[in-house]
């Protein structure tokens, strides 16, 4: 008997963005490295992309993973 059932079918009221597709889904219908979710609404599914665009802006500027001081060397931010 197999340890982990993979799951073909989401629950209803699950909502994803595939990745790949671009595009909402209601359920896991794409693997799980594709998509984004689970989301408790077909609204913030839609968002998904913008609400990573804006965490990803609010990490990039936390002073806390720039923080030369702690690390003893100069901050490479400027690297990338």
């Amino acid at each position: 008997m197999a340890l982990f059932k993979k799951r073909t079918v989401g629950k209803p009221g699950e909502w994803y963005y595939c990745l790949e597709h671009q595009k909402v889904e209601e359920g896991p219908d794409c693997p799980g490295k594709d998509r984004f979710g689970p989301y408790t609404s077909r609204t913030e599914a839609e968002n998904a992309m913008r609400t990573a665009r804006e965490r990803n802006l609010e990490w990039e500027n936390d002073p806390r993973w720039h923080d030369a001081s702690s690390a003893g060397r100069p901050d490479d931010s400027d690297d990338r």
